[in-house]
């Protein structure tokens, strides 16, 4: 959910993930969960639909949340018949997200920073009431290192090492935190990357 990035901008960049493999991050959280045999799972900004149809593919029930207005099609589009019976679409933007389904793994892939703080600090109020006791919410975070700072300062939300591990979770078991701070490219260019993977397990 990118901001300053309009819809055809962003429908661009979706369709520009088809060859893509199926986020690290993801694969990691699906190992850390367990058996999908129906649980519910939350794909916050899904995007083309790419992780979407991994968790079904896995075998969990899936609500696939994002602003762009294609995101049902591309949904359709990328998932298989047979799953579909299985997963719920909702076209919402994070601002007007009011409550998500409870849930056993919420997973937020390269989606959750693109929006202002006070936004996301609502949006994290949302994800850790969904969580169910013993579930898991995964996500990529940017942070106060990250190139996209010097331009979107307030638009985006850039996080130190002291809130991820503890301010937005507090009490919960962190599973995995790894943070990268380099330079590389990004879908519009050369950038450096100042990013947190987490994954993080609700008592």
């Amino acid at each position: 959910m990118i901001a300053s990035v309009d819809f055809s901008e962003w429908m661009d960049y979706n369709a520009a993930q088809t060859a893509r493999e199926v986020r690290p991050l993801l694969l990691d959280a699906l190992t850390a969960a367990g058996p999908g045999a129906g649980r519910q799972a939350v794909d916050l900004g899904c995007g083309l639909g790419r992780e979407s149809d991994a968790l079904l593919r896995a075998g969990w029930r899936v609500h696939a949340v994002d602003f762009a207005p294609n995101t049902e099609e591309n949904l359709h589009a990328t998932t298989r018949e047979q799953d579909r019976e299985r997963l719920t679409v909702e076209v919402r933007s994070f601002a007007d997200l009011a409550g998500l389904p409870d849930a056993d793994l919420v997973y937020a892939g390269f989606s959750i920073p693109y929006i202002p703080r006070d936004v996301f600090d609502r949006l994290i109020g949302v994800v850790r009431t969904a969580v169910r006791p013993g579930g898991l919410f995964a996500a990529n975070l940017l942070g106060v290192n990250d190139g996209y700072r010097a331009e979107h300062g307030e638009e985006f939300t850039f996080l130190d090492e002291d809130e991820v591990r503890s301010l937005l979770f507090p009490g919960w078991d962190l599973v995995r935190l790894d943070i990268e701070d380099y330079d590389g490219r990004a879908y519009s260019g050369p950038h450096h990357w100042h990013l947190f993977h987490l994954v993080a397990r609700r008592p």
